[in-house]
């Protein structure tokens, strides 16, 4: 009898470290794919983030261009500092959205302001920081892309069993997608030709 009792202790011993030893097996490399997707939607967003600041550090050699021109164009300048200045405070996906719409509508502003001053619109400095600006759009562009797309990778392999067990147990959560502001629904136009 001790004898069937420790060959069955040491068949339930074996099962036991089977099980344990499955789980980690599939535990270990799950949540490494998990954390791995996870910083490439960091790197991604950094990206985004990184092109966003570009343009925005644009923005005061545009202001100081345009200042040398006008006189009185003071609150489209100030606006347009302002917005600048919410692409830095920006926090999450969302709030960059909408600070870097802020941007763009304030850049389309300093056109108008242009079309007053048509010495403004042959000033080579001008010309080149507004270059330097759509070049800076495409830039973003593409970069909101690629972080949608990590994004879109990374909230699907949540998604999946056995994966979502190990990502909710594990503090995993979904990534934000980086959506524009309702009010951006085209690029702003920038036309020196009129």
């Amino acid at each position: 009898m001790t004898e069937k009792r420790k060959s069955g202790f040491s068949a339930v011993l074996i099962v036991i470290i089977v099980v344990v030893v499955a789980i980690i097996a599939i535990t270990v490399p799950t949540y490494n794919n998990l954390a791995t997707s996870r910083e490439e939607v960091n790197k991604s967003y950094a990206q985004v983030e990184n092109v966003v600041q570009r343009r925005a550090d644009l923005i005061p050699n545009l202001v100081n261009t345009v200042k040398g021109y006008t006189n009185h164009e003071s609150e489209t300048l100030e606006a347009v500092t302002n917005a600048r200045a919410g692409v830095s405070e920006a926090d999450s996906p969302e709030e960059l959205a909408a600070a870097n719409e802020a941007v763009s509508r304030a850049i389309g502003d300093i056109n108008v302001v242009v079309e007053r001053y048509p010495d403004l619109k042959a000033d080579t400095q001008f010309v080149a920081l507004m270059d330097e600006i759509s070049g800076s759009e495409n830039r973003i562009s593409v970069e909101r892309k690629n972080y949608n797309e990590a994004v879109q990778a990374y909230n699907s392999k949540l998604v999946r069993f056995p994966t979502n067990l190990i990502g909710n147990i594990t503090g995993f959560d979904e990534a934000e997608y980086f959506k524009a502001d309702e009010s951006a629904k085209e690029a702003p136009v920038v036309d020196f030709n009129n």
